[in-house]
């Protein structure tokens, strides 16, 4: 039994790791929701810029169209180039690296349409109706179409500058989680009363009552001598059964693609003494389970794994439907007994973990507790990974 003192540190700490957790993925958050406004204020920029770029070109165009004012357009495409130059410097200031470039070149496109349009009055005012024409619809319109798709491209340059910092931003999130549940857990397991010392003090509150003090009840019966106190041989067991485990949630929070994915569930089966892991993600409809991860199973087998439908009668099925950590117990001469902990994200469940376990070890809490905890840490990886549903791309380790 643990003192009520470390109870309330251990329980401190959690709350500590909650508490770092929760502060760094809120500032996350708020570095994400600026970069997506400034990122909304960049795009209406962009449309600004352009649309100014539009009117330049048509108000060029009215230079030499029969009965317009040739004074009017002059001032009112004057007005558009300098509001698409002003916001092409807005543009350049919130601009990334990549995105500046294509501004810096749509700068100079415009400033080129300006020298273009000054031409094109040279001809007006010196009579040269053709001439002015020419210009205008040759070198004007190039040119301001060709700022315009600068600028379009500048802008999905910023939009992939964007995506890339959101996505960096979302792992580190996923990676804090998943360090905060790690040692939320390892607490947790730390706390776990060990069975045997539970036995040991229960044995020392046993008496012997031999026949003759049965035959008389009133008699108080001697206490036998206590026993002396005997060492758990448990204690070395679950000590090295929580290191591991707490190494296999930490790598959790480190993986980056399938293979990295593989090699851990290898190294969960191992902690919890399972034959073989299998992942199953439901499909887009949530109508069925399909195995998309494994370990301890060939290839070529979960390649022959038909879809599991939702309402099938197994343990896969009942798990991805109630969202409970189902057991299947083993057999003697038959088959071995299972553990099957489903994958829950905000959304519901996503999924399923299932572990064929060694020597009847599904009954145990720790294991079905390891299988929870796992399946938890798998939901983390599998939201902010693209899902795949193919059973052809499955990917099976072999022990």
């Amino acid at each position: 039994m643990f003192s009520r003192a470390l109870r309330l540190t251990c329980g401190l700490l959690a709350c500590i790791a909650i508490g770092i957790a929760a502060f760094l993925i809120t500032r996350s958050e708020q570095q994400i929701s600026q970069r997506t406004a400034s990122l909304r204020a960049f795009d209406q920029q962009a449309r600004d810029a352009s649309a100014s770029l539009v009117d330049a070109r048509v108000g060029q165009q009215a230079y030499v169209a029969a009965g317009q004012g040739v004074a009017f357009w002059f001032g009112k495409t004057a007005a558009a180039v300098q509001s698409a130059a002003d916001g092409l410097t807005a543009l350049r200031d919130s601009s990334s690296a990549g995105a500046r470039t294509a501004v810096d070149e749509a700068v100079a496109t415009v400033t080129e349409f300006s020298a273009i349009d000054k031409r094109a009055r040279d001809y007006l005012k010196s009579g040269q109706q053709l001439m002015a024409g020419d210009v205008i619809f040759t070198e004007g319109s190039d040119s301001a179409a060709t700022a315009v798709r600068q600028i379009e491209t500048a802008r999905l340059a910023q939009h992939q500058a964007v995506e890339v910092e959101v996505e960096a931003h979302r792992r580190q999130e996923v990676q804090t989680a998943a360090v905060a549940a790690a040692v939320v857990v390892v607490i947790v397991l730390l706390l776990i009363p060990v069975p045997g010392g539970r036995t040991a003090e229960t044995g020392l509150a046993i008496t012997s009552i031999g026949p003759a003090a049965a035959a008389h009840s009133d008699e108080i019966a001697p206490a036998a001598p206590a026993p002396v106190p005997v060492a758990s041989s448990n204690t070395h067991a679950q000590g090295s059964v929580l290191k591991a485990a707490t190494g296999v949630a930490t790598d959790f929070g480190r993986v980056r693609d399938l293979d990295e994915l593989t090699q851990v569930l290898g190294r969960a089966a191992e902690v919890m003494d399972a034959s073989g892991l299998m992942v199953w993600v439901g499909s887009a409809t949530g109508g069925d389970l399909r195995p998309v991860l494994a370990h301890g199973y060939s290839a070529e087998m979960i390649a022959r794994i038909p879809p599991v439908p939702r309402s099938a009668d197994n343990a896969a099925a009942a798990a991805y439907r109630s969202g409970t950590l189902q057991i299947v117990l083993s057999r003697p001469g038959g088959s071995i007994g299972a553990v099957v902990a489903p994958i829950l994200s905000a959304d519901g469940c996503i999924g399923a973990l299932s572990a064929e376990i060694r020597s009847g070890g599904e009954t145990s809490e720790s294991v079905q507790a390891l299988a929870a905890i796992f399946a938890a840490h798998l939901a983390g990886f599998l939201n902010s990974t693209p899902q795949t549903t193919d059973v052809s791309e499955a990917r099976a380790a072999t022990s």
